[in-house]
């Protein structure tokens, strides 16, 4: 029998779905992986190790393995996305209100909106030495991974689950939902919809998953106030501010979680010209335009076909 259960964390929450004789071992598995990953990569911890690499920018840290690894990943997102989905917006998101964790952003009355410097190179700048394990920020660079340390945790999370266990399991860290195991026949069901806390009966598409990742980004819940309108956790590099998009919400299933989510994100902050991207790159993915139009790209089934 298959059974869920969910925790908080990472200022939202962890979901992992698999045999409920091994539910409690792999929420432990998830939990500890979850700890791992905050000490690693927070911006909100002032010992983690993001917060050490900024702190001492110029110079080369020591961190862990699993920080280099995300530091990794990260560089490798942004040389995959030209720049757009890139590490180094640390400052701008600051300037932009999300200066502090969403459940406290979210309770401010207004924000002035601060413009960063745009440098879609800047990510270029960063320094990992993967065989001594140094990260080496520049001067003048924040770093923040959430574009992809949260997707990295939830390959993470389920790989080392069934390697532990055995059994077929589904995890979903904030919507970003990796895969790995032998499923259910049929796959795991999937509700796609703008904000990953929704019931799976309430109103939106359905999807199975078998293997891989699928992730969403959207603009509609991660959003407050400021001086100039409503702002959002996505910038664009180009401007240092929150993307000007047509897209609510871009969903993406991939061959890993790492994939979908770069991908979404780069299609909310590119635009309109994210379809071509998406095509070349043989992923597939749901777009849903702020009029509630909807673009399918690759396999994705047309919404008239899910149940």
């Amino acid at each position: 029998m298959i059974e869920a259960a969910t925790v908080e964390a990472l200022g939202s929450t962890a979901t992992v779905v698999t045999d409920c004789a091994v539910l409690a071992e792999a929420t432990a598995i998830l939990r500890l992986e979850l700890d791992c990953i905050d000490r690693a990569c927070s911006r909100f911890r002032d010992d983690s190790e993001l917060s050490q690499a900024n702190d001492r920018a110029g110079r080369p840290v020591p961190v862990s393995e699993l920080f280099a690894e995300a530091v990794r990943v990260a560089l490798q997102a942004a040389d995959a996305t030209d720049g757009l989905v890139s590490p180094a917006l640390g400052a701008a998101l600051r300037g932009a209100g999300y200066d502090r964790t969403f459940e406290q952003v979210r309770t401010r009355r207004g924000w002035t909106l601060v413009r960063t410097s745009a440098e879609i190179e800047a990510w270029r700048s960063v320094r990992l030495d993967v065989e001594r394990r140094l990260v080496t920020v520049p001067r003048g660079v924040e770093l923040d991974l959430g574009a992809t340390a949260k997707a990295l945790a939830a390959d993470r999370a389920a790989a080392a689950i069934v390697e532990a266990t055995g059994a077929g399991t589904l995890v979903s860290l904030g919507g970003d939902i990796a895969v790995a195991g032998p499923v259910p026949a049929g796959g795991f069901a999937v509700l796609v919809a703008d904000d990953h806390r929704a019931p799976l009966d309430a109103p939106g598409a359905v999807v199975a998953i078998e293997s891989g990742g699928l992730a969403s980004s959207s603009t509609t819940v991660r959003t407050w106030e400021t001086d100039t309108g409503s702002a959002h956790h996505l910038i664009d590099p180009r401007t240092g501010v929150p993307a000007d998009t047509p897209w609510r919400l871009a969903s993406v299933a991939a061959v890993s979680c790492v994939e979908a989510n770069v991908a979404a994100t780069y299609a909310m902050v590119a635009g309109a010209g994210a379809v071509p991207w998406l095509e070349r790159r043989g992923v597939h993915a749901r777009l849903v335009r702020t009029n509630g139009r909807i673009v399918h790209v690759g396999a994705w089934p047309e919404d008239s076909a899910l149940s």
